[in-house]
């Protein structure tokens, strides 16, 4: 793993036979690959990045997840499996990454519930889709608002969406440019969330995504347009957000594939902004 990510979340733990819990372990096919990789190895692997310094969460659901918490029931099942397996394998948080819909009220109280368990260090990500938070009443832009008090990072996926419209609501904006990143952050910023609480979610490189990709120099554009008011495209977001979180890309695998292109670029950026 490139040493300039902070934060590290494993993909993915997937729904289990009981409604709202999930699970994860080690893939056997990957295990063999690797010659014999075990739980206890990969447990070991966590602490090694936590030593350094990182912090790794667990990822529920994916693009094929069917991880589903719609009843108080099947909220304390996830609050309960997941507490599980932090204690297992060390993570550090969970990142909610259900891309199938999902029910704020309950996964508010699955969220809320893990939390009391894990204390107040309990890091909380979601990586929406894009069209997941164009509106402050949908579910997932609304699961943000109502758990923002204890939410450490959104890190929408800017990319597999087609042309969306942005803050302005004047025109939609083509992805896989500047406007479109800026104008896109700029909905969550402007509708409730705090700069600290927005990320930007790009892919790493060409085969990551099937559009929406963009040279990590575009990356670090929007940064710039978004915490500085430079570097914009067309599109300039209303006012500035110096407390920005940062960006993120799908995957690490994919960034490594691609030489580290975006690790290297965009990291050292970051570290220059407001």
């Amino acid at each position: 793993m490139p040493t300039e990510y902070d934060l590290v979340a494993v993909a993915f733990a997937d729904a289990t036979g009981t409604p709202g819990a999930v699970g994860f372990a080690i893939d056997p096919g990957l295990s063999a690959a690797l010659g014999g990789y075990t739980d206890a190895d990969f447990s070991a692997d966590v602490r090694t990045l936590q030593s350094r310094g990182k912090k790794v969460i667990i990822s529920v659901g994916g693009e094929t997840g069917r991880v589903v918490v719609n009843s108080s029931a099947s909220a304390v099942a996830f609050a309960d499996s997941v507490h599980a397996l932090i204690q297992r394998y060390g993570f550090d948080g969970v990142d909610i990454d259900l891309e199938n819909g999902l029910n704020p009220t309950y996964m508010a109280q699955a969220l809320r519930s893990l939390r009391a368990k894990v204390g107040s260090g309990l890091i909380i990500a979601m990586a929406p889709q894009t069209i997941d938070m164009q509106n402050p009443a949908g579910s997932y832009f609304k699961l943000a608002l109502d758990i923002k008090d204890i939410l450490t990072v959104v890190n929408t996926q800017f990319y597999n969406s087609g042309a969306m419209l942005g803050c302005d609501n004047n025109a939609a904006y083509a992805q896989g440019t500047v406007n479109f990143i800026v104008a896109l952050a700029c909905i969550q910023l402007e509708a409730g969330l705090r700069p600290d609480q927005v990320g930007l979610g790009l892919p790493a490189g060409p085969g990551a995504a099937g559009g929406g990709i963009v040279a990590p120099s575009v990356v670090n554009a929007a940064l710039d347009c978004l915490t500085r008011g430079t570097n914009c495209g067309s599109f300039r977001p209303p006012r500035t957000y110096p407390g920005l979180r940062g960006a993120m890309t799908w995957s690490i695998n994919w960034d490594v594939t691609n030489n580290n292109t975006f690790a290297r670029t965009v990291s050292p950026h970051l570290r220059t902004l407001p």
